[in-house]
Formats: C-alpha cells, sequence, structure tokens
C-alpha cells in the first residue's frame, strides 16, 4: 500500500467527520442538549485529528500521480492549495472543540459562546474540506472536471 492508495483511504474521513460533527452540534444548540453538544464537538476534535494522516500522505500521493496522464501541475497545485486551506480550518476549529469541552466539563459561563464559536468554525472546515476534497477527486477523475462533462454532453 503506498502513499496514494492511503490518502485515497483516509480523505473522505475528515469531510464526512466534519458534516457530521456540524449536524450534531447545530442541533445540540438550537435544542440546549448538554450531551449532544459533547457529542458534536467530541466529532469534530475526531475531524481535526483524521485530518493529519489525510495531510500528511498528501506529498507522497502527488509524487506518485504527478507523472500519470491527463493529471496536470495545475490540478494538483488547486488541490495542495485548497488542503492546506481546509487542514488549518480544521485544525483550529478542533482546538476550538476541544477548548470548548473543557470549558464545557468546568461549567465555564463562556461555555455556550465557545461552543457556537465552533459552530462556525466547523461550518468554514466543512465548506474548505469540501472543496478541497472535490478538487482532488478531479486530479484522478476526469469524469468530475467540468471540462470533460461539457465535451461529452456536446456543451
Amino acid at each position: 500500500m503506498n502513499q496514494a492508495h492511503l490518502h485515497q483511504l483516509l480523505n473522505h474521513s475528515p469531510i464526512l467527520a466534519s458534516l457530521f460533527g456540524l449536524v450534531v452540534l447545530l442541533i445540540a444548540l438550537l435544542k440546549g442538549n448538554a450531551v449532544l453538544t459533547r457529542t458534536g464537538l467530541v466529532t469534530l476534535l475526531v475531524a481535526a485529528l483524521l485530518a493529519v494522516p489525510v495531510q500528511l500522505t498528501g506529498e507522497g500521493a502527488e509524487e506518485i500521480v504527478e507523472d500519470r496522464p491527463g493529471v496536470t501541475h495545475a490540478l494538483i497545485h488547486a488541490h495542495e492549495e485548497a488542503a492546506e486551506a481546509a487542514f488549518w480550518a480544521i485544525e483550529v476549529t478542533g482546538a476550538l472543540a476541544m477548548l470548548s469541552l473543557l470549558m464545557l466539563g468546568r461549567q465555564a459561563s463562556r461555555a455556550g459562546l465557545l461552543s457556537k464559536l465552533t459552530l462556525a468554525g466547523a461550518l468554514l472546515s466543512f465548506g474548505l474540506l469540501a472543496r478541497a476534497g472535490n478538487l482532488g477527486g478531479q486530479i484522478m477523475h476526469p469524469e468530475t472536471r467540468h471540462d470533460v462533462v461539457s465535451d461529452t454532453l456536446g456543451h
């Protein structure tokens, strides 16, 4: 198993975990449910941890696929830039989630505010992760590219 294979196996996990954490945390905050709030925060922390091996295998995956037919430097660069922004967004969100959990455990007065800030970070993170995933998919899946889809549809 090489780094490209590992990257492909792992890359969906932080995207899906961040979406799940976002939805659970949103419902929790709307309902005022402390157990769901903790569940959403833990899920976002897990999403941040899952992003680490995805980020670490990205460079190795690039080296394996960069010379394949149909793979361009522009596609790789766009994905790489988007992935970098997404990675740091989910890491900050994970740190906010951890702080929120600590504050909730101490019943701090600003725990709710920090949980809402974590929710905002989760929304941003999910959007950036989804964009990075979409751009990454275009590298090895030409059928997802706009120019290929347009050509096949005769547009």
